[in-house]
């Protein structure tokens, strides 16, 4: 047993899909869609009227209830991406038994939550106010509410978590870095639990209608469900979503002293600058190899190893051709035999909690054999034809490792592998 091995014993998930691990994954293999049309935000003079919105608990048992995250009090001072990581963080913690009472435990134990934008629903309304009503009727709470890293305070804080805290800002990456940097600090000594993710609630007018101007979104407005199509030959872009995912990260050693059930290992972590375009990758997908590169060498394992692929697969046409290009660079010609699925198909784009959300897929196929589908791909590009992208349904597999990918804006790459404890 070495003290090195980096073990998840908790994961709380808030999707498109509905809240709750279980309960979103019986969703996701049972290739159900989380996005619909826009209801909650006035869009009909946008070009985008469909979203990965969360299900709230008077439209669905598995919704969301904010009022027993949050006291109506308590909700003036925080915004919804606040809301979402606090649940996620909620539902992780109770699965890893692991909310310390005495001063040492919490000293060792930290709180990395990323995030992409941060409180924009707060900005967004506060600048209404503002025109319309002067700065003397902004809130007192505005600026705490919309930092980017007051979501991994509030965690830290609700729990009394005194050890390392951060929050990376790294667009579509942060939740991902989130862990990685999370399982360097468990390695470093300087904390024997973390509590890290990523988590975003950005579904705005401003928000889409700044992401439709650079076409980044998908208007494939009147049949919401097919509208996330990674690989497929008729993506016209992503479709925004909303969410958390949280982990529990220790030391096998640590975890098995406790009683704690370890879920699966975290064996590698990678990340890299395309130092290329702030919005686009290069043709050849070299920056996100180099991260992918990286996860697999500090696992100490081949890449032949790897039996499953969770892929950042937006749906964009161009990011879509970065990643595959990059992922031919690592595996070869193995890469044809390697089950590659995009699960941003059946819940769209999470932005900076798309790497907590589907790090936490990542496991779930390893734990289960089961791996999910990408749903929406009837025809794939020409180049991607010889791939197995597990088009439409789940499908049942013997895997032992897994890599999961997270690219952003800003040329920011990275990967986690994992694999079943030996």
């Amino acid at each position: 047993m070495s003290r090195d091995t980096i073990v998840i014993t908790g994961m709380g998930l808030v999707t498109p899909l509905g809240c709750g691990v279980k309960t979103v994954w019986d969703r996701l293999v049972a290739g159900q869609s989380g996005i619909r049309s826009n209801d909650r935000v006035e869009c009909s003079d946008l070009p985008v009227r469909i979203a990965g919105l969360i299900p709230d608990a008077t439209m669905d048992k598995h919704g969301l209830d904010i009022e027993k995250i949050v006291s109506r009090k308590e909700r003036r001072k925080v915004d919804l991406f606040t809301i979402y990581a606090l649940a996620a963080a909620e539902e992780a913690l109770n699965q890893a038994n692991w909310k310390p009472q005495d001063e040492q435990q919490k000293t060792r134990t930290g709180t990395i939550v990323g995030t992409g934008i941060g409180g924009f629903h707060v900005v967004t309304d506060a600048v209404e106010i503002m025109q319309s009503n002067g700065a003397r009727r902004l809130s007192p709470f505005l600026v705490p509410a919309f930092l980017a890293n007051v979501a991994a305070g509030n965690i830290s804080m609700r729990y009394g978590l005194k050890g390392p805290i951060g929050a990376p800002v790294t667009a579509c990456a942060a939740g991902l870095q989130a862990i990685g940097d999370a399982m360097r600090i468990i390695r470093s000594g300087e904390a024997d639990v973390m509590v890290a993710g990523g988590t975003d609630g950005c579904i705005d007018r401003l928000c889409i209608g700044g992401f439709a101007a650079a076409r980044a979104l998908s208007t494939q407005n009147e049949v919401p469900e097919a509208a996330s199509r990674p690989f497929d030959r008729d993506r016209d872009g992503f479709v925004l979503g909303e969410g958390a995912g949280i982990v529990v990260l220790e030391t096998l050693e640590h975890a098995l002293a406790r009683g704690a059930e370890p879920l699966v290992e975290l064996s590698g972590y990678g990340t890299s600058s395309d130092a290329w375009h702030l919005t686009a990758g290069p043709d050849d997908g070299s920056g996100a190899a180099r991260a992918m590169e990286a996860c697999i060498r500090m696992t100490g394992e081949s890449a032949d190893k790897i039996g499953y692929i969770n892929a950042h697969g937006t749906s964009t046409p161009l990011g879509d051709r970065c990643e595959i290009a990059g992922l031919r660079s690592v595996f070869g010609d193995r890469l044809a035999s390697v089950p590659i699925s995009s699960t941003k198909s059946a819940i769209g784009h999470l932005l900076g909690a798309a790497g907590g959300v589907e790090a936490i897929f990542t496991a779930m196929a390893l734990r289960t054999g089961i791996l999910p589908p990408t749903l929406n791909c009837h025809r794939p590009d020409d180049e991607f034809a010889d791939l197995d992208l597990i088009p439409h349904e789940a499908r049942k597999a013997d895997i032992h490792a897994t890599l999961c990918n997270a690219f952003g804006f800003g040329g920011v790459n990275a990967s986690i592998a994992m694999r079943v404890i030996s």
